[in-house]
């Protein structure tokens, strides 16, 4: 800490971030062990965070992330997206592809950017907005392939037809990102995916995660 910090927002943030790591809440004795700090203090930390419905307290006492967290949440696609469309737009016109940045929502991958070239006489229609399963096409499986190891530098994963039939895509997850979780890719009206594109992916994914960090 120091002189310019608050301690006080500073052990809230921290109680933020312990109950967004677990799935069934903390006691305020385990969040008071873990803080450091004695339990009046949790107390009031967890009454503070409670009356914005940041936090919420279930029958058996155990503080958990409040309903109040996803009206901050939806200011973070725009965000997102803003901070990678650089790198989309690079990423399309190089490739001749539509590209896309894909997030984890729930069990599904979500299109929260998208660009399209402007050279080509053709590409695959390919939507903001768009969802899928996590186990199909080359953006949920990249994100997949990332959760089953520790990663330092991402690899990519390629597709053909699971999401669109005569479609291929590939996709390279966004690795070092906290609190970010997905992955770029690109999508094509191939049988294949050309043997360069597979790098370029997986340098456009490493733009994007520089620009959110």
């Amino acid at each position: 800490m120091t002189a310019e910090t608050s301690q006080t927002l500073d052990r809230g943030l921290r109680v933020l971030k312990l109950l967004a790591d677990t799935d069934h809440g903390l006691t305020v004795t385990e969040l008071s062990n873990k803080l450091g700090v004695n339990r009046t203090v949790v107390y009031r930390l967890l009454a503070t965070l409670e009356q914005h419905a940041l936090v919420r307290r279930d029958l058996g006492g155990r503080a958990r992330v409040g309903l109040g967290v996803l009206r901050l949440g939806r200011q973070v696609h725009p965000l997102v997206r803003e901070a990678a469309l650089p790198a989309l737009r690079s990423l399309a016109e190089d490739i001749g592809a539509t590209a896309h940045l894909t997030l984890v929502d729930g069990a599904e991958a979500l299109a929260v950017a998208v660009v399209e070239p402007t050279w080509t006489d053709y590409h695959v229609a390919y939507r903001a907005g768009f969802r899928h399963p996590l186990d199909r096409g080359a953006a949920g499986r990249a994100i997949l392939a990332a959760r089953q190891s520790v990663l330092t530098e991402p690899g990519y994963t390629l597709t053909h037809g699971e999401l669109e039939a005569g479609a291929s895509g590939a996709a390279a997850p966004l690795i070092g990102v906290t609190g970010v979780e997905g992955s770029v890719g690109v999508v094509m009206l191939s049988d294949s995916v050309p043997e360069r594109v597979g790098p370029r992916v997986v340098d456009a994914a490493r733009e994007v995660a520089d620009a959110l960090r």
